[in-house]
């Protein structure tokens, strides 16, 4: 494994998207627990694609327009729900451990579709670990599990450290109510700007 794959997975991973502002959300809304689970929600949603790109059907999603278009809109969909359900929720954020938390089954759910229904990922997976492959060699497959398995890694990590700062400045966001609506409004916001940028992604 070179330096090279390290430092463009953590610069891949570390980008701010869909999944790093659901895990700070939820690190911010719901404490540290809730920012792992999170963060390792989203991990999860990395295994599908990392399988479709292995097993060659990232190249069936290229080439269909319908097959992309489909995952693409579902995405979009997804995402603008989030940013309604965001602006409707009108709950309090409280610091208070024994109040009653949503599941985390939830949180993981949420966190996994957010990644599958991102067929980029599927396409990006399909174009990057195919270069630090050695050539010619007999163990192609094993080689590009090895690499997508520290890429996950490397996912849970940076977005675990996300959920977890966001947790860390939790009490000093939700003893303000101001912070909270516009917290919310940004969350929802840049789920519509997210929603917009995969409308507008091309093959």
């Amino acid at each position: 494994m070179s330096w090279a794959f390290l430092l463009t997975t953590l610069v891949v991973v570390a980008t701010p998207g869909t999944g790093a502002v659901y895990t700070i959300a939820a690190g911010l809304s719901r404490g540290w627990k809730a920012g792992l689970v999170a963060a390792f929600g989203c991990t999860l949603g990395v295994v599908p694609h990392m399988l479709a790109a292995i097993t060659g059907l990232a190249a069936i999603l290229n080439a269909s327009a319908v097959a992309f278009s489909v995952i693409k809109w579902l995405g979009v969909a997804y995402l603008l729900y989030l940013a309604w359900m965001t602006l409707r929720d009108r709950s309090a954020i409280t610091v208070d451990e024994t109040a009653p938390r949503r599941s985390f089954w939830k949180v993981i759910r949420t966190a996994v579709l957010i990644n599958l229904l991102n067929p980029k990922l599927t396409l990006f997976f399909f174009a990057f670990l195919p270069q630090f492959v050695v050539p010619g060699a007999t163990n192609a497959t094993l080689q590009m599990l090895g690499l997508s398995a520290v890429f996950m890694v490397a996912t849970f990590f940076v977005f675990a450290v996300y959920g977890v700062f966001a947790a860390a400045v939790r009490e000093g966001v939700v003893s303000r109510p101001k912070v909270v609506a516009w917290m919310r409004r940004t969350f929802a916001a840049t789920y519509v700007l997210l929603a917009g940028r995969l409308a507008f992604e091309s093959r």
